[in-house]
């Protein structure tokens, strides 16, 4: 059993009961993936597997036997910076940093869903294209929290990506 992480196969490990946060950071040690409440409340170990978000504390390794997942490490390419990464420095969009790679991988999912017309609590329109406006944005990553007070930089900073996103 094996599983892709930022493009290169890695075997799962033998104990089935290990998260795939613990996977990430204790066996393959990839330390950017954040332990915070371990519980699934603060969002800080949030991944993409298969492009979809999700929260590798709550999720056990070898539930994604034959998946691809990308942590903060796997999206920059080539030693540049993925956008939203790029954009959360010009945007402030962090002070301590330790969400930071929850936050972004978190608002790269968030993008997906928008464009596949996944509507939130927020959506006024079920029938109408999702427009990301600021609460839309707000809402959608209310499942990341930030104790430091970077929020305003944090959502300029995904606000910037999805204009770009809408104008390519």
């Amino acid at each position: 059993m094996s599983i892709s992480i930022n493009g290169a196969l890695a075997e799962l490990p033998q104990d089935p009961r290990v998260s795939l946060l613990d996977f990430l950071r204790e066996d393959l040690h990839l330390a950017g993936t954040k332990k915070g409440c371990n519980q699934g409340a603060c969002g800080a170990c949030t991944v993409l597997v298969d492009g979809e978000r999700i929260l590798s504390c709550l999720a056990l390794a070898v539930q994604y036997d034959g998946r691809a997942v990308t942590t903060i490490e796997g999206l920059a390419e080539g030693g540049v910076l993925h956008p939203l990464q790029q954009a959360f420095i010009e945007h402030d969009g962090f002070q301590c940093g330790y969400c930071t790679p929850g936050q972004i991988c978190s608002a790269i999912g968030m993008a997906t869903e928008a464009r596949r017309g996944a509507a939130s609590h927020v959506t006024a329109d079920l029938t109408a294209a999702v427009t990301l406006s600021r609460e839309e944005l707000q809402e959608r990553m209310s499942g990341n929290l930030c104790r430091c007070g970077a929020h305003n930089g944090i959502i300029d900073a995904i606000g910037e990506m999805v204009a770009a996103e809408l104008a390519a």
